[in-house]
Parts: C-alpha cells; structure tokens; sequence
C-alpha cells in the first residue's frame, strides 16, 4: 500500500493535476508537494486545487530535497519537475541546472533513503530524436539514430540515463520510467499549443510531419496508476493515431506560412529571443521529420488505454481555445 507521496513540479499544470489526484486518494495518507515556487491555486492566480497536498518550497539542486524525505518517510516519488523550455528570466543554462543536478540530486536522496520503495518518472518521447532515418515507429528498445544533443531533449536523455543508475543500485525499488508524446489538452500550455494558438503557422517547405499527441486526462491516470501500483520498465505513453502538421494546422484554422528550412530557423530564433514561442532546435527538427511512437507495452502492463486519440486529445484542446477551421461557424 502506498502511504506516503512526494510530487514534484507541483507549481506546473500537469504536476498539480497528479498531486490533486493522489491526495484525494483514501489509500494514500499524506501527499507532499515540491518547487520552487508556490502553485498558482495558493498564490490566488487561479490554476488546479492541490486538494490536501501539503507544499513545500524546495530547489531540487540543493540537498533540502533529502531532509523531506528524510522527515515525511516517503515511500513513493513522483518526479514531474522536468520543465520543457526556459523561462524569459531564467535562460537555458538554469534550465538545465534544474532538469539535470535537480534529478541527481533527487535521485541520489532516494538512493539513501529507507523508506522510498517506488520512483516514477515523468520522461518525453523527445529522448528519440527527429531524424529522416528513423523508424516509422519508436518502441521503448529501439535507439535514436540522431540522439538529441541539446535542449530539453538532450536533458530528459541524461536524467534516463541517471534514472537507469538508481535502478541498478537500488534493484529493491520499482523504479518506472514514463516517455509521454507533447501533452494536449484545455490546462496544457507549452511551445507545441502557443505554436497552434498563433495566427500564422510556420511550417518547413516539402515537410508534413507526423505528430502525436496525449490527452492531459489520460497522462494524469497514467501516473496515478504508476504511484499507486508497481510497474517497473521505461513504457511510452501517447494517444492511439498520428496527425499529420498540416492537418492540426487546418483544424486550428491557422494560416499556413511554408518556408525554407534555413528561413524556419532564422525565423525561429528570432521569435525565441523575443520571447514569443520556443522554437528550440528539437523543436524544429520536428517539425520537419515528425515522430510516433507505439505503446502497446504500456497497454499490456496496466491493461489500459489512453480514452483520447492523438485526433481528439488535439480536437479538445481547440474546443478549449475556441479554435475552429477556416469558413467554421466562428474564427
């Protein structure tokens, strides 16, 4: 039985849906919450209700983390502190500071711990790469033949492979890694739903890429069940089906702008910098080569399917936005 719950990166959407979930659990007796900055719902700015989660300010770079589970015995962690994009403030070398030392440090309190018995680990399907000689389908075994090398990608790639160290040292916890497809849905906001909310899309000339995509409902159900239940291995995680870019560029009733690849990237680095969209590089590399993964083994494992597809985990996020195809009843 699970008693005791640590969430990480419980200021963030998806992080605080997680720590909500497991709080209103009857079987769990205590859910901690962990950031470095208060969740949105205790500083009166709106966002999702943490229920009876208990916060905590802590920087995950710093050793405190180790005292929390020190102090509350936790035996299951739930690490969601993985941030896809640097802030305007914080810039790309504090991004990295966070996602990498944040997780070694993290994961080295749980290597010296007693008490903790289950890791799960919020991981990116963004670990594969986008490249023009990969398979048409990822499984969890296959190697990237252009791994990532910088960015977001290159961080969750080295918090994996940290990851698969702890479990090798501590083979009594069940550890379980989760690859999820760009999350989607009313709550999400990343670089991939602000790329779909501009009034122009930019797209690679001669590229149409495939894209998947997973319902926020579905990630959270997802993690629940890996929280509560043991099931160690590393699973992707995306809804059923592929979208083509300029099928959601339709459905969004964007206007499409195709531009040469090295006009793409000059365009993206300028938006970068003024802070309007993250055009990171994996960003544009898949835009250009797309990518999809299978995730029958999750399937096999929890013996579950995500409810939404990739088309409709898309489709209520436009509800949401009130973003309809061009000559719609609304614009």
């Amino acid at each position: 039985m699970t008693h005791t719950v640590l969430v990480t990166g419980v200021s963030r959407h998806i992080g605080a849906r997680v720590a909500r979930v497991l709080a209103a659990d009857p079987d769990i007796s205590r859910v901690i919450g962990v950031d470095t900055v208060p969740p949105p719902s205790l500083t009166r700015e709106g966002g999702v209700s943490l229920g009876r989660t208990e916060f905590v300010r802590v920087d995950l770079r710093s050793p405190d983390i180790a005292q929390v589970i020190a102090a509350a015995d936790i035996d299951t962690v739930v690490h969601m502190s993985l941030v896809s994009a640097p802030s305007r403030n914080a810039g790309r070398a504090l991004m990295k500071e966070h996602n990498v030392i944040g997780a070694m440090q993290l994961l080295g309190a749980c290597q010296r711990s007693a008490t903790v018995r289950r890791v799960v680990v919020r991981s990116t399907t963004a670990v594969y790469g986008s490249s023009p000689r990969d398979p048409a389908v990822f499984t969890e075994d296959l190697e990237p033949h252009d791994g990532p090398v910088h960015g977001y990608a290159k961080d969750a790639a080295e918090v994996e492979a940290y990851v698969r160290g702890f479990a090798r040292r501590r083979p009594d916890v069940t550890v379980t890694l989760l690859r999820f497809a760009n999350f989607m849905g009313p709550g999400v906001d990343s670089p991939l739903t602000r790329y779909f909310t501009q009034p122009v899309a930019p797209t690679v000339f001669g590229f149409d890429p495939r894209l998947q995509f997973v319902h926020e409902d579905d990630a959270v159900e997802v993690l629940r069940r890996t929280a509560t239940e043991d099931h160690p291995g590393t699973f992707n995680v995306a809804g059923a089906g592929v979208l083509l870019l300029s099928q959601c560029v339709r459905r969004a009733g964007r206007l499409s702008l195709p531009l040469p690849s090295p006009a793409f990237r000059m365009l993206g680095n300028t938006v970068r910098r003024m802070g309007l969209v993250d055009y990171s590089p994996e960003q544009l590399r898949l835009m250009s080569y797309g990518r999809a993964v299978d995730s029958s083994r999750l399937a096999a494992e929890l013996g579950w399917r995500p409810k939404f597809t990739t088309g409709a985990a898309f489709d209520d996020f436009l509800r949401s936005r009130e973003l309809h195809p061009l000559g719609g009843a609304r614009r």
